[in-house]
């Protein structure tokens, strides 16, 4: 084989999927309304070599993908940086918050803010990603990868894609 070959692999299973709320923003100042999807996600890692010292199961990144998705799974997903967004009160128990001049209280362990200017695929498909590098560690990814790709679908054939290279 050359430099340039490589390996991929692919994970996307039906467990690995999120049924979140949401309301995308504008940049006029508007938004969607308060509506839902159910995300799935799904990962490509390339390497640049493979052997068995440098193997990464695929349970490793299988549980690291289905703590995200618990983690958002049936939360309404907000974007903390958002300059529409701002939390009005909030305690263990309720978020008083306004997204484009539109007031809403929630029960806060049904919310889950992001820190995000915007929650669309683009921008969750970047935050999964991160939160996929972190959870995996600094070990694993020096094992050979060149490439992830994390792919948020929000329904069948819609979606983005975020790349990450070590």
């Amino acid at each position: 084989m050359n430099e340039k070959s490589s390996y991929q692999i692919h994970i996307r299973k039906e467990a690995l999927k999120f049924s979140s709320a949401h309301m995308t923003v504008f940049s006029d100042g508007t938004k969607e309304a308060l509506h839902g999807h159910n995300y799935r996600s799904s990962i490509s890692v390339d390497f640049e070599r493979f052997s068995l010292s440098e193997m990464i199961p695929f349970s490793d990144f299988k549980s690291a993908m289905k703590a995200i998705c618990d983690q958002w799974d049936e939360k309404v997903l907000l974007p903390a940086q958002c300059p529409y967004f701002k939390i009005t009160h909030e305690d263990e128990s309720t978020l008083d918050f306004t997204l484009c001049g539109k007031r809403y209280l929630l029960p806060r362990d049904e919310v889950e803010l992001l820190p995000l200017d915007n929650v669309t695929t683009e921008t969750l498909a970047a935050e999964f990603c991160k939160r996929l590098v972190t959870k995996l560690g600094p070990e694993t990814l020096k094992k050979g990868i060149r490439k992830i790709e994390v792919k948020i679908e929000e329904m069948l054939g819609q979606g983005a894609s975020f790349f990450y290279a070590p």
